[in-house]
């Protein structure tokens, strides 16, 4: 927002000459003088009800409001009084049938802004002295006038909005924003500002609408394309994004910054697969094995009750042998109180057990396992697209730091999952093939390590050494253990 600010402000101090040069000291002592005198005639009766006199009024005042010098201002509010006056010449000059006269039309005609006037002119012009003056609201009502006295006009439109922004008047930037695209501005800047009023109240549609109208005056533009990356991606629109940013590439190949941006969005849309992937994989699991679980945990339980069953039979008979054994007695309740508790377990892990079968009916099987298959393909796409996007911005800059390190991030985030793996896994799958998959997590973050090796040259304080050392730490481990690094 600073840097499209900075280039308005440029714009307002060039802004071509108007009707007139600037005048001379005596001219400016003559306007004076001729405005002392128009404001007296308007008080007089007779006079205020010519439409001559108001007529004269509206071109002293419009002239005087057209002074170029900022060091004259003889009336800052010269232009209004000057539209006013038109108004009224309108309103009093009629003929004999009660049609508008000549100088009505005249008059109406500027107020109607059918072509570029004087009057628009001195808008324009008292518009600039109070934007230099830092008088924003002023500013603001004299460029909006401008807006309103000609109907093809950009450039009030243009100031109006640059000055209600200022204002935070976001509401009347927005609308005049929307009057210079609709009379056919083409300044790139002031689709970026226009864009950036949406975006700040998240519409992200219309943002995007006021960046395509200016693409279309400016087509191919770099910094409107790149600002509409931005904002999709703001709105969550990332598959968008990287067809922009991809268009992008195509036109400038050797743009680093794009290519490592585009690479950026394709490792995001990757990670993002391997999240959802791995959240259905577990869903998939857990829809089987919970109810094996239940099962083997019931069949424990029952078990158990058979031993209870032994052990109250033996103590029953040892007491009728010997009843007044104490001790014998409080061994046989407390086989039945634990015979109870077995019970009630076993109640409840087969409420779970039935609740997991109808919750096993419930999941369409052959439904996820589709999903699952095209994740993977998504995401050995989006990979390999990541992998081949960062190796071309390094082809263009071997020291871009955020290349090496999103290349290195993404194998060693595969080991990273295959790590997770192995701590996953209990005595028996571990035996079964712990060691091999630790000889790929090893393999993964030896693949990694050259990309966090360079990156950290690049940049020594950066997460790339913390994570080279963690990289260095896991191998190390791993090769303790005798086990071979594999791929």
């Amino acid at each position: 927002m600073k840097r499209v600010f900075v280039s308005f402000i440029l714009a307002l101090l060039v802004i071509p000459a108007f009707s007139q040069d600037a005048l001379e000291g005596a001219m400016i002592s003559q306007y004076k003088k001729d405005k002392e005198k128009s404001d007296a005639k308007i008080q007089d009766p007779k006079a205020a009800e010519k439409a001559s006199t108001w007529m004269d009024r509206a071109k002293l005042y419009e002239n005087i409001a057209l002074v170029r010098d900022t060091t004259q201002v003889i009336d800052a509010d010269a232009a209004s009084k000057a539209l006013e006056a038109y108004k009224k010449v309108a309103e009093l000059d009629k003929t004999k049938k009660g049609e508008p006269g000549k100088l009505a039309k005249e008059a109406q005609a500027i107020v109607d802004g059918e072509k570029q006037s004087p009057l628009y002119d001195a808008f324009i012009n008292q518009g600039v002295k109070a934007f230099q003056g830092k008088n924003l609201q002023g500013a603001l009502d004299n460029f909006s006038a401008a807006h309103g006295i000609f109907k093809s006009d950009t450039t009030g439109a243009l100031y109006a909005a640059i000055s209600a922004q200022q204002l935070n008047n976001h509401d009347v930037a927005i609308q005049n924003y929307a009057g210079y695209a609709k009379n056919g501005g083409k300044d790139p800047s002031a689709f970026y500002g226009y864009a950036q009023l949406y975006r700040e109240k998240k519409d992200y549609d219309n943002a995007l609408q006021a960046l395509d109208m200016g693409l279309k005056a400016n087509a191919n533009h770099k910094d409107l394309m790149s600002e509409k990356v931005n904002i999709l991606l703001a709105a969550g629109r990332e598959e968008a994004a990287i067809k922009e940013l991809t268009g992008l590439v195509e036109k400038d190949p050797n743009n680093v910054v794009n290519l490592t941006n585009l690479g950026i969005l394709y490792d995001n849309t990757y990670s993002n697969h391997t999240k959802n992937l791995r959240e259905l994989e577990e869903k998939l699991a857990a829809s089987g094995g919970q109810k094996g679980k239940l099962a083997e945990e019931l069949q424990t339980e029952k078990s158990k009750i058979e031993v209870y069953d032994g052990e109250i039979k033996r103590l029953a008979a040892r007491v009728k042998a010997q009843p007044k054994n104490a001790e014998l007695k409080r061994q046989l309740q407390e086989v039945n109180n634990s015979k109870k508790e077995t019970e009630t377990a076993i109640a409840k892990i087969e409420g779970d057990l039935k609740a997991a079968e109808e919750k096993e009916k419930a999941v369409n099987k052959s439904e996820i396992e589709g999903q699952i298959n095209d994740l993977k393909a998504k995401q050995a796409e989006a990979k390999n697209n990541a992998l081949k996007t960062y190796e071309k911005a390094i082809a263009v800059d071997e020291k871009n730091y955020d290349a090496l390190f999103g290349l290195g991030a993404i194998y060693y985030n595969e080991g990273v999952e295959l790590k997770r793996e192995v701590d996953n896994m209990n005595m028996q799958e571990y035996q079964q093939k712990g060691k091999e998959v630790e000889g790929k997590v090893c393999g993964r973050f030896k693949k990694s390590r050259p990309y966090f090796e360079r990156a950290a040259a690049v940049n020594p304080d950066s997460d790339a050494k913390t994570t080279l050392d963690n990289i260095n730490n896991i191998i190390q481990q791993v090769e303790s253990k005798n086990i071979p690094c594999a791929e």
